[in-house]
């Protein structure tokens, strides 16, 4: 088995590899003067079973391409299987056709992962489940549940806390969540009047004198979180903490975090902080390197990786 990182989250690549106790390939993935994507392999992979470790976050297109490029490479390279392990798959929210006349790109990179040379995909909590038969390749959609269960149980030991959905799309996610540390379920009723703007209706479910941990995918924006966080402290909550998978922090949203109702907001390094995050007071970032390390292992070992959420 062989590591290969590209640049979109180098510490994550390095902490995997650390898991596995092995070392990462020797490979350069640079750019030309007009900002081609280059990419070499310093080491023989013929026959190998390669992952290449890169999320499609920000910039978005650009990590996109390096991940296809390396991709590319390692095929022409007659690697015998390789895996293209993707802890944010960016574009996932554009899954479906919101309006005539527009696409559906989450597919569209789905055909383009596959025609580059991966043979298979491992992700991390896929906005939508339907993106996963968007790939005419097996994928593997891993779960934050039992991280952010973990971390909640450390913390939290003595208390008893409600599981909030921020929107009614995300209640099988915190149900999920629920489940696993015996907590109760309440569901906020949004309307979003327009696209990046969200207003909270009501709270279904009684969160008074209660801690509140909402669970989401994807924070960008966090409109949709402060507008949570300061609904359920007016509805009675005691405290207002967040778990989400992908910290995508766009614009002014760390300031917006920092500002708000939130006690804590927890996000996993499978998009690497910036140094706003690093600073802000209620930010918390968590591992997800051995998760993602054992799944690799249980992939390259021909062994179940379900059977890691049992």
């Amino acid at each position: 088995m062989k590591l290969v990182a590209c640049n979109g989250n180098r510490p994550l690549a390095e902490a995997i590899a650390a898991y596995l106790n092995l070392e990462l390939t020797d490979a350069s993935v640079r750019r030309f003067s007009d900002m081609e994507v280059f990419v070499e392999i310093h080491e023989n992979v013929r026959g190998e079973d390669v992952f290449v470790i890169q999320p499609t976050s920000y910039p978005a297109n650009d990590n996109l391409m390096e991940l296809l490029v390396t991709l590319d490479a390692l095929r022409r390279s007659s690697a015998r299987r390789i895996t293209a392990v993707i802890p944010y798959f960016g574009y996932a929210r554009q899954d479906r056709k919101t309006s005539p006349r527009t696409p559906i790109t989450a597919k569209l990179v789905a055909n383009v992962i596959a025609v580059a040379g991966a043979s298979r995909v491992v992700t991390l909590d896929l906005h939508s489940g339907q993106i996963q038969g968007f790939f005419d390749i097996p994928l593997d959609n891993l779960f934050c549940v039992p991280v952010f269960a973990k971390d909640i149980q450390d913390r939290y030991p003595d208390e008893r806390p409600i599981v909030v959905s921020p929107d009614v799309g995300g209640v099988v996610r915190a149900r999920g969540l629920a489940s696993r540390i015996e907590a109760d379920l309440a569901i906020i009723d949004k309307r979003r009047e327009r696209a990046g703007v969200s207003e909270v209706m009501n709270i279904i479910g009684d969160v008074r004198g209660r801690l509140c941990i909402l669970m989401d995918d994807i924070v960008d924006s966090a409109g949709t979180l402060c507008n949570a966080a300061v609904a359920l402290k007016q509805a009675g909550a005691t405290g207002v903490s967040a778990y989400v998978s992908h910290g995508v922090l766009s614009g002014g949203a760390v300031a917006r975090v920092t500002s708000s109702p939130l006690d804590s907001l927890v996000i996993t390094d499978s998009i690497q902080a910036t140094e706003a995050m690093r600073l802000a007071k209620n930010v918390r970032q968590i591992t997800i390197a051995p998760l993602m390390a054992e799944a690799i292992q249980r992939i390259s070992d021909e062994r179940s990786v379900s059977s890691l959420f049992d």
